[in-house]
């Protein structure tokens, strides 16, 4: 069992270890970080400069072991009612093992009875497999937006818009119980 808990300036140690290549951070981070690798320091100078904003969280998922994974959730629009999740990662020793599938869930219940949003968005580049499969498991669908490309490591990268609408999220759960029930 994980739980879900506001990031703290010691955890980017654990999180950038995760990260074991450039096309692992870029799929992570796409372009948001100048230069591969970053340490902690450089993580918690990013995270600083929304220390101000009342539209930006980090969050760590932990389980008794410590930290297990990580994403960033922030408001997009004037009226809040729109949430963003970004940097999601999973400690790469855990991955294919529920990790990332139960922390979404964690951050999706906060974003729609916490944060009472309506909607919650996402961008994954189409290579990234593992997390669209991961995403579409727990309720996200993909969106038809105009398509985003970044230039990453000599490449053309497609961004895959993504989101959860409320009323989606109560008919995923409904399914979900009406298995368990089987």
């Amino acid at each position: 069992m994980i739980r879900l808990r506001p990031y703290k300036a010691c955890d980017a140690q654990y999180i950038v270890k995760w990260i074991r290549n450039e096309q692992e951070f870029r799929l992570w981070s796409a372009d948001r970080y100048n230069e591969f690798p970053i340490d902690g320091d450089k993580m918690n100078e990013y995270y600083d400069s929304f220390k101000d904003s009342d539209s930006f969280w980090p969050m760590t998922a932990f389980d008794k072991n410590g930290v297990v994974g990580h994403l960033i959730m922030r408001f997009t629009d004037k009226n809040k009612t729109v949430v963003r999740f970004g940097f999601v990662i999973v400690d790469n020793s855990l991955r294919g093992k529920g990790y990332g599938y139960e922390m979404l869930q964690l951050a999706i219940k906060y974003a729609f009875e916490i944060l009472k949003v309506n909607k919650i968005t996402l961008g994954v580049f189409e290579q990234n497999e593992s997390a669209i499969k991961c995403y579409k498991s727990v309720g996200f669908k993909e969106v038809l937006h105009e398509q985003k490309s970044y230039h990453m490591l000599n490449q053309e990268w497609n961004c895959i818009e993504m989101e959860m609408r409320g009323a989606q999220k109560k008919v995923y759960e409904n399914l979900i119980q009406l298995c368990k029930n089987l």
